[in-house]
């Protein structure tokens, strides 16, 4: 009887040992197959990325990435954020900025304005080669102010945008590259409007008939003919007439050709 007590105990010892041991069995048996069934091993995801994976998406992605990052710069501009006007109710008056281009491929530039019947830019646009750089004009009609308020409390709604596009050298400037490159179109700066008292002189004033007196030069010397450099010398003092040598080549090539067609 004692031996069937102590194989009876034993028995049930070993029951219950295979008992506590199987539960820790199973449990690391399911948690290894949900742990594959969750975490898919690493050929696996990156096929399923792969296959899953949409250029749209991509795209949206760099899209959202140009936005965030900052733009890099190629113009510079003097004002960098304000166009300064004087304040004259009921004439037109004119504001300059400087536009340089920091760059080293060729820029086209383009302005674009909220009040485009009040508003507008001389050049509106055009194309800087690296490290050119030009005075352009802005012109507004400034409205007279309602319950004869002072210039220094109005505020204006208008303003300004400059674009930028990277272009090739020797192509010319149409505004329609900015819509058929919209993707790589950078906005420069958006300048808002400040008036400036015509008859209290300040340094912000100065500055801009300077800038408005060299912008004048600037297009007086563009509207001026080509300087005539007159007759060239060649040899020991021989003058020859550059028109005088182009008409006896144009009638020598003549006589040629006619030759050539009666034989």
């Amino acid at each position: 009887m004692a031996i069937l007590e102590e194989k009876s105990g034993s028995d049930a010892n070993g029951k219950v040992w295979n008992l506590c041991r199987m539960p820790f069995w199973q449990t690391g048996n399911g948690s290894s197959s949900s742990s594959q069934r969750l975490h898919p091993t690493h050929g696996q995801g990156l096929q399923q990325n792969v296959e899953g994976s949409n250029p749209q998406h991509s795209t949206s992605v760099s899209s959202v990435a140009k936005a965030i990052l900052p733009t890099r710069r190629r113009l510079r501009l003097d004002p960098g954020s304000k166009l300064y006007f004087p304040y004259e109710p009921g004439k037109q008056v004119r504001s300059a900025i400087r536009i340089k281009n920091t760059s080293k491929s060729h820029v086209a530039f383009k302005f674009q304005t909220t009040a485009p019947k009040s508003c507008f830019m001389r050049p509106p646009g055009g194309i800087l080669a690296p490290g050119e750089s030009l005075i352009a004009t802005v012109f507004k009609f400034v409205e007279h102010p309602e319950n004869n308020e002072k210039h220094s409390d109005q505020k204006s709604k208008v303003k300004f945008k400059i674009m930028s596009l990277k272009v090739k050298e020797g192509m010319d400037y149409v505004p329609e590259l900015f819509d058929e490159q919209r993707d790589q179109v950078a906005i420069e700066q958006i300048l808002r409007v400040v008036f400036l008292d015509a008859e209290r002189p300040c340094p912000a004033m100065e500055k801009l008939k300077r800038q408005l007196a060299e912008a004048e030069a600037a297009l007086e010397s563009r509207k001026k003919p080509p300087e005539d450099t007159g007759p060239r010398i060649v040899g020991e003092g021989l003058v020859i007439d550059e028109w005088k040598e182009r008409r006896e080549r144009y009638l020598a090539r003549q006589q040629v050709e006619g030759v050539v067609d009666s034989v």
